[in-house]
């Protein structure tokens, strides 16, 4: 097997798929990828994939890099009662925490991501460990300062401990009576001890301890007898220090014992994921689709492109196989896309047993074969002394030994390198033999003998790369049912050979071998008629298609603008009701209150009948404007002129504003954008909105989406991120977005934790806040700040 996945490049897309990762064990994952032989792994693998490459369109990639190292020695040795070292803790904290993160991205994909929804049910979170190594853990080589109150304690009683003896050695190196002993008025540090440089000749006017000399012997670093006991209580502190750091990762390695089980899991789960979204990105990449599967023998690619070949330059091509047709005998010109074809139909079979995507139309069909074998290429072997003939031959013997009803065999050139009679014999025979197996084979050829096997057998078929005379350029499409031509003597001609010599030629061949080159004619000829026809149909069929949508579309907008038209006029009708009863309530009302009141008849009477003309006339109004509302509304009025796409203007009849997308038509539609609908509306239905109202408009739009994004962005902002033990560019990304938004807070300096390490992570950050447009100025953290594992960056 791993011979014929080597002649297919079955390894070089494997290979691609490898750039798609981080991980050393997933790269291996992938490079020990093959062909699954039963149907539903292959299936499975496939589903795999599928739901990665949906879930990275829908939910873009995922929120970190999926490569984690390989934790599994380092935790089954905290079991063991080991102690981690500070690097192995924070390749457990990683774990964890890529396993969280994408536990929660997971949650968020479609419920049709079963695989992936299994994935995410069987991840566990150690969030309490995680958050404890990273408190605890700096970087490889440091241990924070609270990681337990005894290491403050001590750190702070050694910080103390420093302050004093510099105060005291800067007291001595600045008086005047002991500056003129001096090399230097400098503090310097010895054998982990604070020192003086005294000269040579004046070393017993400084009492103490001699811990170095100059190479010229010139000057003496002594530690003065005054802070010889301050020296001693720090290597004293120094000591326990160490110890409390041992204590802290044996604390730290108990934990991780005790949570083995989640980290085991995580890691597994997590390298799985790093794997099918690996087989994701190479389908994206190659923009290829899911296959059919099927146990049947039955290939049919649609489109089909070598995934190896430019997406740009290659032609794709639909092949077909399986079914009533076992064989495909492929015919053309040399360097006409033969052999592509039949590593096509190898490498894309093998692809889609692996649980990969093929580079095809949707639906396409594949096999799923127990055996795949190629005869492709010259395999002379010089040290076996074996022709060219004789290598393919002993590479046909062991195919043939190989096979069952569930294989597929690829042959390329096959019976070239001896006598052609023979040759062709001998293909011939090769072609029913493997029949007589029921394998599904394709082999590529140019004997005209093949050509009628194929035309005269049932469960045989012809095919050809196409070859354009006129250029004298293969097409690279392939012809399925149609035997190729030699186009020998029509290529020849084109080049210029002498007429009489071709004349010669056409007489020497037989009268059969001109009839079947005339078959051949004739058959090409009725292909490209064929072809011309479908391609003219399925035009024709695009545009019916096309102008039934758009018909379709208008009538779907027809009903929707009536019905918005019909539910204003029934609103404001309705409003127009109540405003009438309210106030023939009110009338009532007063009425009754002047009767109670005893007020005059005839006053009465009087307020009755100015009431009764009011009520008459609010009835007027509401006729008049229900048969308003009942006619259609005559709203068009002078049509703006030279309108644009991106002008405002609004639609009268529904008043409502939109943006002109395409001009008039030579009808006068307008092509407008409202909202999320685009829709036609006649130039007279149209009224250009004041360009002065449009800049009012544009200006508050953009005033609240900044006030919205500066409300958003200021709220629980923080003064520090900490990406240690990210990847550079993941730790950049997080690190850009907190200072956008510490910048839009107003917050300033911030403070980013990165950990000293390797130094890689703060080069990385460091290099990138030099060209931010926010930065003012940066430094790395001082004593008590974390020092070089931290960086303070002042904002603009």
């Amino acid at each position: 097997m791993k011979k014929v996945l080597k002649i297919l490049e079955f390894d070089k897309i494997l290979e691609r798929m490898q750039e798609y990762t981080e991980s050393a064990a997933v790269k291996k994952k992938i490079y020990r990828l093959e062909p699954y032989s039963d149907i539903e792994s292959a299936r499975a693998a496939q589903k795999e994939t599928t739901e990665a490459m949906s879930t990275l369109l829908k939910l873009g990639s995922p929120p970190v890099n999926l490569a984690v190292e390989d934790v599994r020695g380092s935790v089954k040795r905290a079991e063991q009662g080991g102690v981690l070292r500070p690097l192995e803790l924070i390749a457990v904290s990683r774990v964890l925490y890529v396993a969280r993160r994408m536990k929660s991205y997971l949650s968020e994909s479609s419920e049709e991501c079963s695989v992936l929804h299994e994935i995410e049910g069987r991840m566990l979170t150690a969030k309490a460990l995680e958050d404890r190594i990273n408190a605890a853990v700096i970087s490889e080589s440091e241990i924070a300062d609270d990681a337990s109150p005894e290491l403050s304690s001590i750190r702070r009683r050694t910080k103390n401990l420093n302050a004093r003896i510099k105060d005291t050695l800067n007291g001595m190196i600045h008086s005047s009576h002991y500056k003129k002993f001096l090399q230097d008025p400098i503090v310097t540090m010895r054998s982990d001890r604070y020192v003086i440089p005294v000269r040579a000749e004046y070393k017993a006017e400084v009492p103490g301890i001699v811990h170095d000399t100059s190479a010229t012997g010139l000057t003496m670093f002594i530690e003065p007898m005054s802070v010889v006991n301050s020296n001693n209580e720090i290597r004293d502190l120094r000591n326990q220090e160490q110890q409390e750091i041992e204590r802290i990762l044996a604390e730290l390695s108990a934990l991780t014992a005790e949570s083995s089980h989640e980290i085991f899991v995580d890691f597994r789960e997590t390298s799985n994921l790093d794997f099918i979204f690996a087989k994701g990105r190479l389908s994206l990449d190659m923009n290829a689709t899911e296959p059919v599967l099927n146990d049947s023998g039955i290939i049919n690619f649609k489109r089909a492109r070598h995934p190896l070949i430019d997406k740009d330059k290659v032609v794709a091509n639909d092949i077909r196989l399986g079914g009533d047709t076992d064989t495909l005998v492929v015919t053309g010109p040399n360097t006409g896309g033969k052999t592509v074809t039949l590593k096509t139909v190898g490498l894309l079979s093998l692809m889609a047993a692996s649980g990969l995507h093929i580079p095809a139309g949707d639906n396409s069909d594949a096999a799923v074969f127990s055996k795949v074998y190629a005869d492709i290429g010259d395999e002379q072997s010089i040290e076996q002394s074996l022709s060219t003939f004789s290598a393919h031959m002993t590479n046909i013997v062991k195919i043939l030994r190989g096979v069952d009803s569930n294989t597929l065999a690829l042959f390329d050139e096959l019976g070239a390198g001896t006598d052609p009679t023979e040759g062709a014999a001998l293909a011939i025979a090769i072609l029913e033999h493997l029949r007589a197996y029921g394998v599904t084979s394709v082999a590529t050829t140019h004997y005209s003998e093949l050509k009628l096997f194929a035309l005269t057998t049932n469960g045989v078929e012809n095919a050809s790369c196409e070859f354009d005379v006129a250029t004298l350029q293969p097409t690279y499409k392939l012809l399925i049912g149609v035997p190729g031509k030699s186009n020998a003597f029509a290529i020849s001609r084109r080049l210029g050979l002498d007429e009489r010599v071709i004349d010669r030629a056409n007489a020497i061949l037989s009268d059969e071998d001109i009839r079947f080159e005339d078959v051949i004619t004739d058959l090409e000829q009725a292909r490209a008629a064929a072809r011309r026809d479908a391609d003219e149909n399925e035009r024709m069929k695009k545009e019916l298609a096309d102008m039934r949508k758009e018909l379709e579309d208008e009538r779907i907008k027809l009903k929707q603008n009536k019905s918005r038209i019909l539910d204003e006029a029934h609103r404001e009708a309705k409003i127009l009701v109540m405003d009438a009863k309210a106030e023939a309530n009110e009338i009532i009302r007063e009425l009754e209150h002047m009767r109670q009141q005893g007020i005059k008849a005839g006053d009465i009477e009087s307020k009755s009948s100015k009431a009764r003309e009011k009520l008459k006339k609010r009835e007027e109004t509401i006729d008049e404007k229900m048969r308003r509302a009942a006619k259609p509304k005559q709203t068009y009025v002078e049509p703006p002129k030279n309108l644009k796409p991106g002008e405002l203007v609004k639609i009268i009849d529904l008043n409502q504003e939109a943006t002109v997308i395409k001009p008039p038509d030579k009808s006068g539609n307008v092509r407008v954008e409202a909202g999320i609908i685009k829709m036609d509306v006649h130039i007279t239905n149209l009224r250009r909105i004041d360009e002065d109202k449009k800049k009012q408009k544009a200006m508050a739009d953009k005033y609240v989406r900044s006030t919205r994004a500066f409300e958003s962005k200021t709220q629980n902002v923080s003064t520090e991120v900490d990406v240690r033990g990210q990847y550079p560019e993941e730790a950049w990304s997080n690190t850009e977005k907190f200072l956008d938004d510490c910048y839009l807070a107003g917050i300033s300096p911030v403070r980013i934790v990165h950990g000293k390490g390797t130094g890689v992570l703060k080069k990385y950050i460091r290099d990138m806040l030099r060209k931010h447009k926010y930065v003012s100025s940066y430094r790395p953290g001082r004593f008590g700040e974390g020092e070089d594992g931290v960086t303070v960056v002042e904002l603009k």
